[in-house]
């Protein structure tokens, strides 16, 4: 039985944020503010000291803005300059020719998958944005139809794959074995994704009809270029040196003892802010000086690209900021507190835990590595475990729902300039098929494997 205190706070969660999506839907407040609102009222009513309130929001709001704000700043930089130079347009052109108009949602899903191996998600999404916004208007597709497999792509990579560092913390962990962990989540992540993202959104995009106008898109879309389009060599290698450069930086600790001075750069480069300044710069070479845009043109360019990311960040930031207050007020642990008392089996243990974590907290990384530390001593008293699985099923948890704490659910919902309903309905619900199928087949795993 869950004692009536955790009860409370829990069903008092739920109703915050059924009214905090109400208050936006509905009642057109201000994102921000009525984040800020459920945050402050959650607070009050599960009990935190009132001097602690403001606070827990404030390190939240600070903590996720810390990295997002950051990453969003110099993506949208390196996709201004994409834009600008017509460095979007020849790999949008050249993945059309390639797959086909018909077959081009799976590209999407396809580059989402690589550039989001070593990355982070919010960082693989500023990164390729550029490219879903050209390929939409060259083709007259709907953003959901490109977009959804592109977010697919990057989230299952960030829950399940290794050497991807969420996905990598949570098979330390388990102390599991990384190649069989990557060989398994790829046969469990590559379907879900296939389902989530291509299908899902054939099925979902003809429902969505989103704003003729788009402030990001307008930023970042093909122009008229009278000089022709960079090279797809030259274009495609300044979009991902980034991601070279941070897979570089995963791999430096197995390649050189952890006192090497190599590895410390390898390190430091391979850092997500650092690998993005770098491109940054780079682009205003490859994509700028090269095109013939002067340093005055060039600097116009970064400039004016950051005024449409400043509702973006604090959005993302608030959710952090909400997330932290679940967090602070007990309400999170009081659902893990209520999940632990079943007795169900490790697999879906994990996933559980990982899920309401996410949902409590908006962090699958977070979510990753709180259900994982809790997992990992029960697991290792019982017999006949399999790690790996337990690390994938832990991953497919965190993936579940994203909704308004989560700094993703933003991004999404502003960069294709949705409302929270249609991102509730598109992205929320390609990451809950994504969390679910690749349960699903985790457990079928199991059961050939003979999981307990």
């Amino acid at each position: 039985m869950i004692d009536p205190h955790s009860l409370f706070l829990i069903v008092s969660a739920l109703v915050t944020v059924v009214g905090l999506i109400l208050s936006i839907t509905v009642f057109k407040l201000n994102p921000f503010l009525a984040l800020f609102l459920a945050s402050l009222l959650i607070a009050i009513i599960a009990g935190m000291p009132l001097s602690g309130v403001v606070h827990s929001f404030e390190a939240g709001l600070g903590g996720t803005l810390g990295h997002i704000a950051i990453i969003v700043a110099l993506g949208t930089m390196l996709g201004k300059m994409m834009a600008e130079s017509g460095a979007a347009d020849q790999i949008a052109h050249s993945l059309i020719r390639f797959f086909g108009e018909n077959r081009i949602q799976w590209a999407m899903l396809l580059i989402g998958i690589i550039v989001g191996l070593p990355a982070f998600f919010e960082v693989g999404f500023v990164l390729l944005v550029p490219i879903v916004f050209t390929v939409a208007r060259r083709t007259g597709s709907s953003l959901v139809l490109l977009g959804l497999p592109l977010v697919a792509g990057l989230s299952v990579v960030h829950g399940l794959v290794p050497p991807h560092p969420a996905a990598s913390m949570a098979v330390a962990i388990y102390k599991a074995d990384v190649g069989r962990t990557i060989l398994a989540a790829l046969l469990i992540g590559l379907p879900a994704a296939a389902i989530a993202g291509p299908l899902y959104a054939k099925l979902i995009a003809r429902h969505i009809h989103l704003p003729a106008e788009n402030p990001m898109a307008a930023q970042l879309i093909e122009r008229d270029f009278a000089a022709g389009l960079p090279g797809f060599g030259l274009s495609i290698f300044t979009v991902l040196i980034p991601v070279l450069l941070m897979l570089m930086g995963s791999s430096a600790g197995a390649l050189f003892p952890a006192t090497s001075k190599t590895g410390a750069v390898l390190h430091l480069i391979g850092n997500d802010d650092m690998a993005l300044l770098i491109g940054v710069l780079l682009s205003f070479f490859t994509l700028g000086r090269l095109r013939g845009f002067t340093r005055e043109t060039i600097l116009r360019f970064s400039n004016e690209c950051l005024a449409p990311t400043a509702l973006i960040t604090l959005l993302v930031g608030a959710g952090g900021g909400f997330g932290r207050i679940l967090q602070d007020s007990g309400v999170a642990q009081a659902i893990v507190t209520a999940v632990l008392r079943t007795h169900i089996s490790l697999i879906v243990l994990a996933w559980l835990l990982a899920a309401v974590m996410r949902l409590a907290t908006g962090s699958a990384t977070v979510a990753m590595t709180t259900a994982a530390a809790i997992v990992a001593p029960i697991a290792a008293h019982a017999t006949g475990v399999h790690p790996e699985l337990l690390a994938i099923s832990t991953g497919a948890g965190s993936l579940i729902f994203s909704h308004v704490n989560d700094g993703g659910f933003w991004l999404v919902k502003e960069y294709f300039n949705m409302s929270v309903a249609q991102t509730l309905k598109t992205w929320s619900v390609c990451e809950t098929i994504i969390s679910v199928t690749a349960l699903a087949f985790t457990l079928a795993a199991a059961r050939f494997a003979g999981f307990p």
